[in-house]
């Protein structure tokens, strides 16, 4: 016979209790996020370097780059390109040997081999980072319009872009002869025109053509010739584009200074004229959007464009009036100028009885090329002499 089962002892609903989790006493103790929790420092440092490498690098060419474009930037933005053209031949020699990557290995022998084998990637991202923020701090201080300051936007959102890219410069070929192509037209747009002391536009044909050349010649070496050549070529195609929209700052050229009022005085190799300043909230003006200009008075502007010692550059001045259909020309005086001084070559012009109303200063190169422009807005009258300020160049 088997034994009966034992009966349950009754429920007893005294002890029925289901917690308040909302209440502190039952709380969970809290906890550190999964990310810290799971991420090894080394791994967290190594998301964060793309960001930190960005912030040093431009920081270190916008202190030493721009105020004097000296022949030794050259050099070494040259020794990147060169740097860049061995490291992307011995990746795609890598490639065509079909060598493996090595497997993850978490011990300290494994993580120094994956290193090595990183190594080329980041190298080859060192040197194009290096390269694009140069030429983003060199293109924007030569920048003076809309155009040319989304010029410079761009080549600011491929040097942000290049911090995160990677390992992708080896394994996507297409994208490394684009970038290198990019990277040697625009540093040959600069470099020839220093080099042969003349801003005329067959230089930038021709530099852009010499970059793109290189790039096709590079890919021709490379073992297997991995990737597409043709986006590179579309590149140079694109900047031609953008040179013929005026988009392209005239580099070397950089503009020091721009201003327009009164009372200019030329004397023992000084300028000065009299500005209006800017009212105390337009901290990042250097002087008043308005020019008060008295009846049959004159209304002046001074510019002062830095050039590299040995580069002779002809200049123009420019007085265009806004009218029911558009910009109009008043005035045009054209001049030449010299490099080689660190506060720029110095340049005036005038217009006499200006009318009220908006008037553009303009200064550019003789075949069109424009380095800044300065907006005012011309009142009649003459200005409060808490306002005057006199500014040297």
């Amino acid at each position: 016979m088997q034994p009966s089962a034992r009966p349950s002892p009754p429920h007893d609903r005294r002890f029925d209790y289901t917690p308040d989790l909302t209440h502190p006493s039952v709380l969970p103790p809290r906890q550190a996020p999964a990310f810290l929790i799971t991420m090894p420092i080394w791994a967290v440092l190594r998301r964060l370097y793309p960001v930190l490498a960005f912030l040093g690098g431009f920081a270190w060419d916008a202190l030493t780059l721009g105020e004097r474009i000296r022949v030794i930037d050259f050099w070494r933005l040259g020794a990147f390109l060169f740097g860049a053209a061995i490291l992307t031949l011995w990746l795609a020699r890598r490639e065509e040997l079909a060598v493996a990557p090595p497997a993850v290995d978490e011990s300290l022998r494994g993580r120094v081999v994956g290193l090595a084998w990183q190594a080329p990637y980041l190298l080859l991202q060192f040197f194009f980072g290096g390269i694009f923020s140069a030429l983003f701090i060199l293109y924007f201080k030569s920048s003076g319009h809309i155009g040319t300051w989304l010029m410079a936007a761009f080549l600011g959102a491929l040097l942000v872009a290049n911090e995160f890219v990677g390992d992708r410069y080896g394994r996507r070929f297409t994208l490394t002869w684009a970038l290198f192509a990019l990277n040697a037209i625009l540093l040959f747009n600069f470099v020839l025109p220093h080099a042969l002391g003349s801003l005329s536009p067959l230089w930038f044909y021709v530099s852009t053509a010499a970059g793109v050349t290189l790039t096709h010649g590079l890919r021709w070496l490379a073992p297997g010739s991995p990737g597409r050549i043709l986006p590179a070529w579309g590149l140079a195609a694109v900047l031609i584009l953008a040179w013929l929209l005026d988009m392209i700052a005239p580099v070397p050229l950089v503009k020091r200074d721009l201003a327009a009022g009164q009372n200019f005085v030329q004397q023992a190799g000084q300028y000065a004229l009299q500005v209006e300043a800017a009212p105390w909230w337009q901290f990042w003006r250097d002087q008043a959007a308005t020019v008060h200009v008295p009846a049959r008075g004159r209304l002046y502007g001074v510019s002062a464009v830095f050039a590299p010692l040995g580069v002779t550059a002809l200049l123009e001045h420019r007085w265009e009036v806004h009218e029911a259909n558009g910009w109009r020309q008043v005035y045009r005086r054209p001049f030449q100028s010299t490099g080689g001084r660190d506060r720029g070559f110095r340049g005036y012009s005038w217009v006499l009885d200006p009318q009220p109303g908006d008037w553009r200063f303009i200064v550019a190169t003789q075949d069109g090329r424009t380095i800044g422009i300065l907006p005012v807005r011309v009142e009649r009258g003459v200005p409060a002499s808490d306002d005057a300020r006199l500014r040297e160049f």
